[in-house]
């Protein structure tokens, strides 16, 4: 494995071919695939992507040593830098290209057209091309999961979500919290806060303070680490929720449980495509069912009627005949936004530019 930073990264990348990677079969077999992953941050945040990095490790352990090779960008902005990353790792001869974050997209895209032979995958996207794939986890179904248990212990009827950034996907995990919890307790409000990072650990912490100081006493968060569990726990609240990863050794008294990501399959898929010469464009979007989207350990303090109704809600969920988005649902402002007898469908999710009701943003 190799492992580099974006400025390692830059300061190799004169050295590599300045011409794309043209001619022969698209996606022909080969006896072994060098695959890169261009991480947001860093494996250590013990979120996003250090379930990215695991899902990486797993696909190795899987594969053999004399299948694969890896190597890891992290650091990396969404921002035209991340460009330069993808150029300089495909003229390196990788064969598939991992971009773990959603603001990559229009850089992979515009990379992948001067490199048709290499296949790149985009983590969350949503646009696919002939070279590009993506690939996603419907975290709104472990929201839902949360969204419940938060709806069950809150004291104050006052719960919140410290969220990234206000693109669908997160909108879609507010609103799947905040209906999951008023399905059990009509009387809860959702405070939302957004930080504008994926990974800050300051100002997530600062958030959760502010949250708190609010009435706040439950907190799940839409970004990469622990510290608004470390701020839960140091303030004595209820507690909140792991995003990612299971973070309980950050909060071992206020972690009620986690949404764990589980990448791993995926990349081993995804790899094994390419050694077969089978790759091909494709949108895949596991969950719950899939075994994609786990619910961790639950905290033992959560009592056991509120942890049997989390489990009716994941086990509704895996076997389809719950959904979390299942009319009626009306927005903050009072319309109706899902009919009975309705839902969101997949396709319907990424217009979604509004919060379900009782969400204060």
């Amino acid at each position: 494995m190799t492992v580099l930073n974006r400025r390692t990264l830059i300061k190799i990348g004169g050295a590599a071919a300045a011409l794309p990677l043209l001619g022969g079969a698209a996606f022909a077999q080969v006896d072994k695939v060098k695959a890169a992953f261009v991480l947001i941050g860093t494996p250590d945040d013990n979120g996003w992507n250090f379930g990215h990095d695991t899902g990486r490790k797993f696909m190795l352990d899987k594969l053999g040593a004399d299948k694969v090779e890896t190597t890891v960008v992290t650091n990396v902005a969404e921002g035209p830098d991340s460009e330069r990353v993808f150029r300089e790792l495909a003229q390196q001869g990788h064969h598939i290209i991992f971009a773990t974050s959603f603001g990559y997209g229009d850089y992979v895209h515009k990379v992948a057209k001067q490199f048709p032979d290499v296949k790149f995958e985009w983590a969350t996207g949503n646009a696919t091309g002939p070279n590009v794939s993506i690939y996603n986890a419907k975290f709104h179904e472990g929201r839902a999961v949360v969204g419940t248990i938060a709806g069950l212990m809150t004291k104050t009827n006052t719960i919140a979500y410290i969220g990234s950034f206000p693109i669908p996907e997160v909108r879609m995990g507010i609103n799947a919290y905040a209906i999951a919890a008023r399905k059990v307790n009509p009387a809860v409000k959702v405070k939302v806060v957004y930080v504008d990072s994926w990974f800050d650990p300051a100002k997530e912490a600062d958030a959760a303070r502010a949250l708190i100081d609010q009435g706040v006493d439950v907190i799940t968060q839409h970004t990469d680490g622990p510290a608004a569990l470390q701020v839960a726990e140091e303030r004595g609240i209820v507690g909140g929720f792991g995003q990612g990863a299971d973070m309980s050794a950050f909060a071992p008294k206020s972690h009620l449980t986690s949404i764990i990501d589980v990448w791993g399959p995926h990349y081993v898929e995804a790899v094994q495509a390419v050694l077969d010469g089978t790759w091909k464009e494709g949108a895949s979007w596991p969950g719950i069912a899939a075994g994609e989207v786990v619910i961790g350990p639950y905290n033992e303090k959560i009592p056991a009627e509120v942890v049997a109704k989390a489990e009716e809600v994941k086990n509704a969920i895996a076997a389809g005949t719950l959904h979390p988005f299942a009319g009626p649902i009306n927005d903050n402002a009072g319309a109706e936004r899902v009919a009975a007898g309705d839902v969101i469908d997949d396709g319907e999710f990424w217009a979604v530019d509004w919060y379900a009701e009782g969400v204060e943003a």
